[in-house]
C-alpha cells in the first residue's frame, strides 16, 4: 500500500463558490475563492513551519485549476517557486458524470432514480458517465502504490476520503462519511492518519 518510510502531506483544494452551494464540481475546472486562497495560504504557513521535515519532498498537484491554484499559493507562502511541482492525472477528483454542474439540493427533482441508487449502495453507484468510490479506490490504490517519496498533494475531497478510508482500513460506509476539511492537512504516515 504506502511504504512505512514515506509520509504523504494531503492537501485538499480550498473552497470554490461551487463548494459553498453544494454543487457537483467532480471533474469540472472550478477556481478557488476568497476563502480558499485563504485556506491555501493558512496551509502554506503550516507546512512552512514543519521546515527540514520537507526537505527533498516531492510537490504533486491534481491537474485541475483549484488544486493547482492551491499549490501554487502554498508553495508561494513557504517561500518557494510557485510553480515547481508536478502534476498527476491519477490524482483528480471523482467524476461525478451527468451530475457535475448540479446543485445537490436540486437532484431529488432532476434525478430521483439516480438519487435512489446511490442511496442504495452509495460506494458503488456510477453516475452515467462517471466514476463510483469503488473505481476512485481503485485509481488512488494504484497511485499510492507508486509513491516513493515523501510528497506534499494538492487533490480533491473524495480523494482525501478515499486516501484515509484505504490507509487505515475503513469500510465503505465510513469513508463516504469521513469530514474532507480545506483547511487542514491530512499526514499519512506508517499506516496512520494525523492532522495539522
Amino acid at each position: 500500500m504506502i511504504r512505512d518510510d514515506v509520509t504523504v502531506y494531503f492537501i485538499r483544494h480550498g473552497q470554490t463558490d461551487w463548494n459553498a452551494a453544494r454543487r457537483y464540481q467532480g471533474q469540472r475546472d472550478i477556481p478557488l475563492n476568497d476563502l480558499g486562497r485563504a485556506q491555501a495560504r493558512r496551509n502554506g504557513a503550516a507546512l512552512m513551519a514543519l521546515g527540514a521535515t520537507l526537505a527533498g519532498a516531492e510537490y504533486v498537484s491534481s491537474p485541475l485549476g483549484r488544486a493547482r491554484e492551491t499549490m501554487e499559493i502554498m508553495r508561494a507562502a513557504m517561500g518557494l517557486a510557485p510553480s515547481e511541482y508536478r502534476v498527476d492525472e491519477a490524482i483528480k477528483e471523482i467524476h461525478y458524470g451527468h451530475w457535475e454542474g448540479l446543485l445537490a439540493e436540486d437532484m431529488p427533482r432532476l434525478d430521483p432514480q439516480g438519487l435512489a441508487a446511490r442511496r442504495r449502495d452509495p460506494y458503488r453507484w456510477r453516475p452515467d458517465g462517471g466514476e463510483s468510490y469503488a473505481d476512485l479506490a481503485l485509481r488512488i490504490g494504484r497511485w499510492l502504490g507508486t509513491v516513493e517519496r515523501d510528497c506534499v498533494v494538492t487533490s480533491h475531497g473524495g480523494v482525501m476520503r478515499t486516501l484515509q478510508g484505504l490507509v487505515t482500513g475503513l469500510s465503505p460506509a465510513e469513508i463516504l462519511s469521513i469530514d474532507a476539511p480545506q483547511d487542514r492537512i491530512m499526514v499519512i504516515r506508517r499506516g496512520a492518519v494525523d492532522w495539522i
